[in-house]
């Protein structure tokens, strides 16, 4: 077994009891191999060699005793309906309640091959005309989730679409409410309350009721390996519900850059190459997003704000939880800068920085 961190790889599985298990479920298999995908900072990710199949399962992190928090059976539910539908997603396989198997809830779906876009493009992907399709795709594949009929596939009762932008500001602001109790010992970022402010006055009454994925980004999709550039799976569901569909664009557009826009503030999470020529711009993936979903994009500032200022709720998370000692991630003490960063830019954002 890939065992390169020892200790927590042996938190995440017991390689002998998931052998039983796939042999149960799928037949015996004479090649097995176990190992960690340690991108990312939510579930966790295993790679499984089961004789000629490559697999993965998907997991919570070890530990996790929210009800609510890290749920792969519900990543799995949405991911299973959408298997036969315009939405990209892998195959799913199998899923499991059994937590004397991994100690947890998981489930297994085959492995896609291709390309997550993070730090660069793929040298193929090079040219103008792949430039431009890079963007199209990510906005035709949001649309095709937005335009799904989530009723047909078994999702009518997966959310609570009516009500859902304002209870997000309303969450959101919770959140940064239970970070500050410790936070602000350290530094304020008042930006963020006006912020806060600003959203619930400004939020929209109402709004188109769609599936949404709740993360939906670049580095959250794969391009498959051919040319010109086709994404092959969408990844990341544990947030998906019934909602606003410009929720999810707002975000999209939050990670996306044009050039001349200022320098990241979270530049470890935000990738820059799209800044190059041949790329489209915001404006553009929008009226792209607006042919294929049949939706009009209104109220840009509310929800790019929105957008950032969740990231910055979730960096002041991070913050407590590393003054608290519950973390040694190394990207959160950095959040004492990066948050007061990421309020200044939703700020911006509101005064008409950034535009389309």
């Amino acid at each position: 077994m890939t065992n390169e961190n020892g200790d927590y790889f042996e938190r995440l599985v017991d390689t002998n009891a998931l052998r039983t298990y796939l042999e149960e479920q799928l037949g015996n298999a004479e090649m097995y191999d176990v190992s960690h995908h340690a991108e990312g900072h939510s579930n966790e990710t295993l790679f499984v060699t089961w004789g000629d199949r490559e697999l993965v399962i998907r997991r919570p992190p070890p530990g996790e005793t929210a009800e609510t928090a890290h749920d792969v059976l519900r990543e799995y539910r949405v991911m299973d309906a959408l298997q036969d539908t315009a939405v990209p997603v892998p195959t799913t396989v199998l899923a499991c309640e059994d937590h004397s198997i991994i100690g947890s809830d998981f489930y297994v779906m085959d492995r896609v091959e291709g390309d997550v876009l993070r730090d660069e493009e793929p040298p193929r992907f090079r040219t103008p005309n792949a430039r431009r399709s890079i963007g199209e795709e990510l906005a035709d594949t949001l649309a095709a989730i937005h335009r799904l009929d989530y009723e047909a596939v078994g999702l009518g009762e997966f959310g609570y679409p009516s009500g859902y932008t304002e209870r997000q500001v309303e969450r959101w602001t919770k959140q940064l409410d239970w970070a500050f109790e410790r936070t602000t010992e350290e530094r304020a970022v008042p930006e963020l309350e006006t912020v806060g402010d600003w959203l619930a006055d400004n939020c929209p009454d109402e709004h188109e009721h769609t599936l949404v994925h709740g993360d939906y980004k670049l580095d959250n999709v794969m391009y498959g390996p051919e040319t010109p550039p086709k994404i092959v799976g969408v990844f990341d569901w544990e947030m998906a519900t019934l909602g606003d569909p410009l929720a999810d664009l707002g975000w999209m557009l939050s990670y996306w850059r044009d050039p001349g826009d200022p320098e990241p503030a979270t530049p470890e999470l935000v990738s820059t190459f799209m800044e190059a020529d041949e790329y489209p711009t915001r404006k553009e993936l929008v009226e792209r997003y607006e042919d294929a979903a049949g939706i009009e994009y209104e109220n840009d500032r509310f929800y790019r704000a929105l957008a950032v200022y969740k990231l910055a709720a979730l960096g002041e998370m991070f913050y407590r939880r590393f003054l608290e000692g519950n973390s040694d991630d190394p990207m959160y003490p950095q959040m004492e800068e990066r948050v007061p960063d990421l309020a200044r830019r939703a700020a911006g954002i509101i005064d008409g920085d950034e535009p389309l």
